[in-house]
């Protein structure tokens, strides 16, 4: 169902079911170097960000 509600938003199907597999774990992140999706998946729980980006937001955090 979750997966259906994210193709609607203009997610792809494979994509939607990585997406929720990691909302289901309840990560942080989802590290991806699709912009399209990045772009697709503002304001949902995780963030989707690539992987450049994630490794200068960690160590920001240290």
């Amino acid at each position: 169902m979750r997966a259906k509600q994210l193709e609607q938003q203009g997610i792809k199907a494979i994509d939607a079911l990585h997406v929720v597999c990691a909302e289901a774990s309840q990560s942080d992140y989802f590290i991806t170097c699709d912009k399209r999706l990045i772009n697709c998946c503002q304001g949902l729980t995780l963030k989707a960000i690539n992987p450049t980006d994630f490794l200068l937001e960690m160590e920001d955090d240290n």
